[in-house]
């Protein structure tokens, strides 16, 4: 639904979202493989803010990972709304600069101002919390008047809309074939408490829903643009943080799957338990999921007690790992370093974790405190939290913090060895690609998907098999997929290890930062870089 607030005005809104800094879960690098891609996924909470508006406000929507916003745009403009996360606070920033010297009123939502409005104290509007009261709170003041206050106004949601009362988000207002994969939301909050996540404080322990039938109207909505990913992302903070209502809903989705002929993949992040739902799991097979990201965070035990994820260890985790492929999903894995229980023993233990997980994709971060989360109440309170913008973190280490440095490139520079990568993912080819459900051939059969077979392939085949200096790891890697009648896997290979091989040189040669949550200033050798986008994909873009 738009929201219901009569207006007698008409507002023009500029919706911008910032460039993200490159990660090991941004692929990047391997944009130009796909010919057209610029960014990773649309940012569901702006796209809905959008969609929620007055009707009889134009909305113009700028992602400057894709293109800059311009002079032109903000001249459109009467209002410009930000949105992001705490690792975009220098992008917020700077477009709120450039707005406010075009004249504009801006305002900033969306998870960083939840979390530290304090950090933002130049904006005209800050909307602190999700949509809901103090959205229509905004939409009258704005109605009234878009001249720049004297001092900033500050709205607090105390009433948050319901998620089954939700818009569809305005897909229409950004160009899905820019994006890499598309985005959908089912569900909202996590009931764990893990002590380095803000999910708790900013979305709640409870799970809120929007209903299957609003899902798969989101759906048909995605289907309905002329050049849409094939993978869709859900940004679930867990995606069975419900499981009741993830297996009511489950079933639907399949339907509508078979329904249209299997024209989508999907992916998700979840809880690492997710291996003790085998029913759920089935239908998240049939519903033709193939990518799953967990926070496994650490192989030991004891250190997932101390950061409150004991979940993670009721089974082992390497076994939980071999069931979730079993039912053809590849987990893609969230690694922290720099944890209090880490000793010098830590980095060894991680390098045999991930020798034998055989997850291929696995973001290894330094341990990053963020406002609002236990972790960061603790760290305050023993004086352990460090704002030197030229650290790679601002956790003071109980380890020295170049040892946990020094550590981080090591483990980095094991995992994404090219050799050791590429065994990672023949395993893949084995224990979870064969597992995966078989859709009909005619649906893949689109004029869009081979000419991004043809664009994809021969890139790879030139950057990777013929210009890189792994090539004879791919190609080798490339024989076993064509043995076992694997081709997709080639591509997926080829993408995947371009950009991680290519990250992780240039974090190894001090280029990149040593967490995806850092607001570590620039590395002298690159002091213009601050593009790119969402890391892992760990966190809704809201």
């Amino acid at each position: 639904m738009r929201c219901q607030i009569p207006v007698t005005s008409t507002r023009r809104i500029l919706c911008v979202f910032p460039a993200y800094t490159p990660s090991f879960g941004t692929f990047a690098h391997a944009y130009p493989l796909m010919g057209g891609v610029k960014a990773f996924m649309p940012p569901q909470g702006l796209l809905l803010i959008a969609a929620y508006l007055p009707e009889s406000w134009p909305v113009r929507f700028v992602d400057e990972n894709i293109a800059r916003a311009t002079d032109k745009d903000f001249a459109w403009a009467d209002v410009v709304f930000v949105s992001g996360m705490h690792v975009q606070v220098e992008q917020i920033n700077d477009i709120r600069r450039r707005g406010q010297a075009a004249g504009k009123v801006t305002v900033l939502g969306g998870p960083s101002v939840s979390g530290a409005p304090e950090w933002y104290g130049e904006f005209d509007y800050l909307h602190v919390g999700e949509m809901g009261d103090a959205t229509d709170r905004l939409v009258t003041l704005l109605d009234e008047s878009v001249a720049r206050p004297p001092r900033q106004i500050r709205l607090d949601t105390a009433e948050r809309l319901p998620l089954s009362e939700f818009p569809q988000p305005a897909y229409d207002k950004v160009p899905l074939r820019r994006y890499l994969i598309g985005s959908l939301q089912f569900s909202s909050g996590c009931p764990y408490r893990c002590e380095f996540c803000d999910i708790p404080a900013l979305y709640g322990r409870q799970p809120r829903l929007k209903t299957a039938d609003q899902l798969l109207a989101e759906l048909d909505l995605i289907l309905r643009q002329p050049v849409r990913p094939a993978v869709v992302y859900f940004v679930d903070d867990n995606f069975i943080g419900n499981r009741k209502a993830t297996r009511d809903m489950l079933p639907e989705l399949v339907a509508w799957q078979k329904k249209n002929g299997y024209p989508l993949q999907f992916a998700c992040e979840a809880t690492l338990n997710l291996a003790q739902q085998p029913e759920i799991l089935a239908m998240m097979k049939e519903a033709n999921f193939i990518t799953v990201f967990v926070g496994i965070e650490t192989p030991d035990a004891d250190a997932l007690r101390l950061i409150d994820k004991g979940h993670n260890a009721k089974l082992p985790i390497l076994d939980s790992i071999n069931t979730i492929n079993s039912y053809g999903m590849e987990v893609t894995s969230g690694i922290i370093m720099g944890l209090d229980s880490d000793t010098p023993e830590s980095e060894a233990r991680l390098r045999t974790f991930v020798d034998a997980s055989n997850v291929p994709v696995l973001t290894i971060n330094l341990l990053q405190a963020l406002p609002k989360t236990p972790l960061w109440e603790r760290l305050e309170k023993a004086d352990r939290l460090d704002h030197d913008p030229s650290r790679d973190s601002n956790v003071r280490f109980l380890m020295p913090h170049e040892e946990v440095v020094a550590a981080w490139k090591r483990c980095i520079a094991h995992a994404y060895t090219p050799e050791r990568l590429f065994a990672r993912f023949i395993h893949q080819m084995d224990a979870t690609y064969v597992n995966r459900v078989k859709v009909p051939v005619r649906t893949q059969l689109t004029l869009t998907n081979l000419r991004r077979a043809l664009v994809l392939g021969f890139n790879i085949a030139v950057r990777v098999g013929l210009l890189s200096d792994y090539r004879r790891a791919f190609w080798r890697a490339a024989r076993e997929a064509l043995r076992r009648g694997q081709i997709e896997a080639i591509f997926n290979m080829g993408f995947v290890s371009h950009h991680m091989i290519r990250f992780t040189q240039e974090a190894l040669a001090g280029q990149q930062n040593a967490s995806f949550y850092a607001l570590r200033a620039e590395a002298p050798a690159e002091p213009s870089r601050r593009q790119g986008i969402m890391a892992a994909i760990t966190r809704r873009a809201a």
